[in-house]
């Protein structure tokens, strides 16, 4: 159930972030002015009078000006060129200030040389 009031919830987020809810709004608007324009005329007088933009409704001019203050409320991207200034790389090489030499062991190298036993043990193979 959480689930599904989370997702009811992201997408009426994204639905007013797009501006969904304008279109919301105007539907309503549409909706009152045609059931309005009904009861003075007839059908098509009344779809042609609500749609023609010559009488729009008080809810019909509020959602015009919400929109108009909308989009002069959104912000302006500036573009600015990035300088970068030139740095002197200099690269220097300095020699470790202690140093010994490790001698080498050999008696590990001569575990690594021998050969495997023949045959093999007959605990690894199977079966």
């Amino acid at each position: 159930m959480f689930k599904r009031v989370g997702h009811v919830l992201v997408i009426t987020a994204l639905i007013a972030a797009i501006g969904g809810h304008w279109a919301v709004l105007q539907t309503v608007a549409w909706t009152t002015m045609l059931a309005d324009n009904l009861r003075e005329c007839s059908l098509t007088q009344a779809v042609g009078k609500t749609f023609d933009g010559k009488h729009p409704c008080v809810l019909c001019k509020q959602i015009s000006a919400g929109k108009k203050s909308e989009k002069k409320a959104e912000f302006t991207l500036e573009l600015k060129k990035l300088e970068f200034t030139h740095a002197d790389l200099r690269f220097v090489f300095a020699a470790p200030t202690a140093f010994t030499v490790l001698t080498q062991r050999t008696d590990t190298i001569h575990v690594f040389t021998q050969a495997p036993p023949l045959p093999p043990p007959r605990s690894i193979l199977p079966g």
